[in-house]
């Protein structure tokens, strides 16, 4: 029987990340995730808020990019896998934890230093691009080609289209 544990977030950084090396080199990131939902109160009639913190880390080229671009307070769009542990704390008592196991990373939001919300296309420039590796997996594979369509009577028409 095929079983699933996968996680989507969105959320804010409540962080920078803290990135270090394992002795074989491989880089791991670790950050932590703000989500918050919004309810009211059924006595009150009050919106109440609920901060749940997520702790994600990221590893190999995946925890250098977010070593690199994520910043504290920015929204960001996490896919990855649930991992549960256990430790004993300095008094001796035993804790679970749950992390995040981060596979896929989109950063959300406006863009810094890219010159306005358009994403630096005004002047006839290309537009400005995040790496590959920040994009969902599926983002970056190859496209497929389209159907062929139906002959319409405008196949010898010039595309001229200024838009």
């Amino acid at each position: 029987m095929a079983s699933v544990n996968k996680v989507i977030l969105i959320g804010n950084c409540g962080r920078d990340p803290e990135i270090r090396y394992l002795p074989s080199g491989q880089a791991v990131a670790n950050i932590s995730i703000a989500t918050t939902s919004r309810r009211k109160d059924r006595t009150s009639g009050e919106t109440v808020e609920d901060t749940q913190w997520h702790r994600v880390t990221f590893y190999d080229r995946l925890a250098e990019i977010a070593g690199e671009y994520v910043k504290k307070g920015r929204p960001i769009y996490i896919e990855g896998r649930l991992k549960y542990g256990k430790y004993t704390d300095q008094a001796g008592v035993e804790k679970n934890t749950v992390d995040i196991i981060a596979t896929e990373m989109q950063l959300l939001g406006a863009r810094e230093g890219m010159g306005g919300p358009s994403g630096g296309d005004e002047e006839g420039g290309a537009p400005a691009r995040r790496p590959a590796a920040a994009r969902p997996a599926a983002a970056g594979a190859p496209a497929s080609k389209p159907a062929a369509k139906p002959a319409s009577g405008f196949d010898d028409m010039d595309d001229d289209i200024p838009f």
